[in-house]
């Protein structure tokens, strides 16, 4: 689920572990689904308010969701499955207190919305999540992409392990490694998977008539 930044997220604990608003999600959701990992029973959830419940993306709207709705905070947090309650809110209290409403929030660009004096601080996009009803959508992570993978050249071929490659082997898409590391800017694994897609069938089609 990938409208984070407009809300926060908490692990069992009841507290946060990401800056929700360091970037654009497209920068930040490959390296956060690790960091959900490593939480509590590898499960987080993310938590919003009536003022950007509208915004969130149609991935939220699908029946298999796992959505929590109430009035108040509290009750939010005794319906959340393994969520330590007092935390949770004493977490939410401190964001909101944290907040700085001297920005105008913008969720179009990194509006500089941030908020002052936590420890792990939200760096744009941070909105007092104050406005019943609240939402809270449980979450834990899938494979997107993978950062290893076979050792091609610059034609697609396939290199084995002396260096050398294998005639006739070509690779394109996620089997192929080395194109990023520590983080995945979204969309650039169908972008890859174009390119080098064209690259080893151009350069296949060439060895099979030579």
């Amino acid at each position: 689920k990938h409208s984070y930044p407009l809300g926060i997220m908490v692990n069992a604990n009841g507290e946060r572990f990401v800056d929700e608003g360091a970037d654009f999600r497209n920068y930040t959701y490959a390296r956060y689904g690790h960091e959900v990992l490593k939480q509590p029973g590898q499960f987080a959830y993310q938590i919003f308010d009536k003022k950007v419940t509208h915004l969130l993306r149609d991935e939220y709207r699908i029946k298999q969701v796992t959505r929590i709705q109430a009035q108040t905070l509290n009750t939010l947090a005794e319906r959340m499955d393994d969520v330590d309650t007092e935390k949770f809110v004493a977490c939410v209290s401190a964001y909101n207190a944290a907040c700085n409403g001297d920005t105008r929030f913008d969720p179009s660009i990194k509006d500089g919305l941030c908020t002052e004096g936590l420890a792990i601080p939200k760096s744009n996009w941070a909105n007092p999540i104050d406005t019943p009803p609240f939402e809270a959508y449980g979450v834990t992570c899938g494979i997107t992409f993978t950062f290893g993978g076979l050792h091609v050249d610059a034609k697609a071929q396939v290199i084995d392990e002396a260096g050398s490659p294998i005639p006739g082997l070509y690779a394109a898409g996620e089997i192929v490694g080395g194109l990023f590391y520590f983080n995945y800017p979204g969309g650039t694994g169908l972008t890859s998977g174009s390119v080098f897609g064209r690259v080893a069938g151009t350069n296949a089609a060439d060895h099979s008539s030579s």
